[in-house]
């Protein structure tokens, strides 16, 4: 799942060929003297500010380079599941393409990815990339993918009603009891106070099953992807704790089967006291639902064991050229991997269009690259970066778990468990997990 359902999108514009011509082609045009890529995911006009930085930075990286013309694919989502499948099947996918860490074994197992691992020498900034990160898009010793961003999950909590409740807000929950005991502070303050919400619709409780199941140490499948693991002391841990809440205590309202716009809705009226999610939420919740820098913290996941962890990167076709692989990693060192510049990292310029500047994302370079990235955003941060620290202590702490195989049919079951246990309040635990892992095993055996 992306951590929001609206992460700010990236892809390529450019500017002297504007022309949005068909989404594959794949050629090079090396009879012109140039070398034309495809990309897909540019920010949507409706995106001004983002579209506006995309054109700045790729009009930088053509007059830089005008042996190579850029072509963006305008798409929001960057990536629409539905018809993933079929643009690459079809021939139709640009040569240069986004993705979710979840896709990089199937794209390569259906051999539509380009083997970028004889030309990754060219890309200057790939060894200064998180390990764990790079590993996400190496299959068999072989690299097929650049990391661009990631995200990990954490609990966002309002501080006002912490204190309100009578709880300490710089000393956030840090274990499942814990939170059930704030969520019910903070429900009791009335008012339709909810304590501690989660959701339960459109795959998005299965994801968050997933989440808190990592944090009790479980898992969703196992170590060689061949059964499921969620009929597990830990998954039920998971529900209990969930029907605990809301049933015997009532700190998660009566209103469930939510998605994240409802839980973001919550917060941002200062209704709601806590919910997962990763920190690319808090804009959202500042921007769009109406609250304040001040009043939002995170702190890390619940039960101190693991954090999902997610993000995107780019593939190149399996039908590039090598003068388009080769322009293809060019633009995505200008674009996203520069420490303090490109389109994510250019702090000072984000900070100019209001922009926020600090928040806790993973950290995608590592060494003095990481070094560098984070002293540049430390000097333009310009959001309350103490309200993040525990998130970031904590984090240290985790392992990061990315999410699992066949990530969306499984969290289309455990939505149905989710959903369950928050609308009956007599929801045989046991029989759903034991459901459900049959119904995953299906999903895993059929591959």
């Amino acid at each position: 799942m992306r951590s929001t359902g609206i992460r700010r999108t990236v892809a390529a514009l450019g500017v002297s060929a504007l022309a949005l011509t068909a989404c594959g082609g794949n050629t090079d045009d090396s009879a012109s003297g140039k070398t034309r890529i495809t990309v897909n995911c540019m920010p949507p006009k409706s995106a001004k500010v983002d579209r506006g930085f995309f054109e700045e930075d790729v009009a930088a990286f053509e007059k830089q380079n005008p042996d190579i013309d850029v072509v963006a694919h305008d798409a929001f989502p960057c990536q629409d599941p539905k018809t993933f499948d079929a643009k690459l099947a079809g021939g139709q996918m640009e040569d240069v393409f986004y993705t979710y860490f979840t896709d990089a074994r199937h794209v390569v197992d259906i051999n539509q990815a380009a083997d970028l691992t004889p030309y990754v020498k060219e890309l200057k900034s790939y060894g200064t990339i998180q390990q764990q990160l790079r590993d996400i898009y190496t299959v068999d010793g072989k690299i097929y993918g650049i990391p661009r961003t990631g995200y990990s999950m954490g609990l966002i909590y309002n501080r006002s009603l912490f204190e309100k409740a009578g709880l300490d807000p710089d000393r956030p929950p840090t274990t499942w009891a814990e939170v059930r005991t704030a969520a019910r502070k903070i429900a009791d303050l009335g008012g339709g106070t909810v304590g501690y919400a989660d959701y339960s619709a459109q795959n998005q409780g299965g994801w968050h099953f997933t989440a808190e199941l990592y944090s009790q140490g479980g898992d969703v499948v196992s170590p060689d992807g061949q059964k499921a693991t969620v009929d597990t002391p830990e998954g039920r841990a998971v529900l209990r704790a969930l029907h605990d809440m809301r049933w015997t205590d009532d700190s998660m309202g009566s209103k469930q089967l939510l998605v994240i716009n409802d839980a973001q809705q919550l917060m941002g009226s200062g209704k709601l006291g806590m919910y997962l999610a990763a920190p690319d939420n808090i804009p959202i919740l500042v921007k769009e639902k109406g609250a304040a820098y001040e009043d939002i913290a995170i702190a890390p996941m619940p039960g101190g064991r693991a954090t999902l962890v997610g993000g995107d990167g780019y593939m190149v076709s399996k039908k590039a050229s090598p003068a388009q692989i080769r322009a293809g990693l060019k633009w995505l060192d200008h674009m996203f991997l520069t420490p303090g510049d490109g389109f994510l990292g250019d702090y000072a310029r984000a900070k100019r269009h209001d922009a926020p500047v600090g928040l806790p994302e993973p950290r995608l370079f590592s060494g003095a690259a990481d070094a560098k990235d984070q002293q540049v955003k430390k000097a333009n941060a310009n959001v309350p970066v103490g309200n993040y620290q525990p998130f970031l202590d904590g984090n240290a702490r985790l392992d990061m778990k990315i999410e699992p195989p066949h990530a969306q049919q499984i969290y289309s079951v455990l939505d149905g468990v989710v959903s369950a246990v928050l609308t009956k309040e007599d929801a045989d635990i046991d029989r759903l997990l034991k459901d459900a892992s049959g119904k995953i095993d299906g999903i895993l055996a059929r591959g």
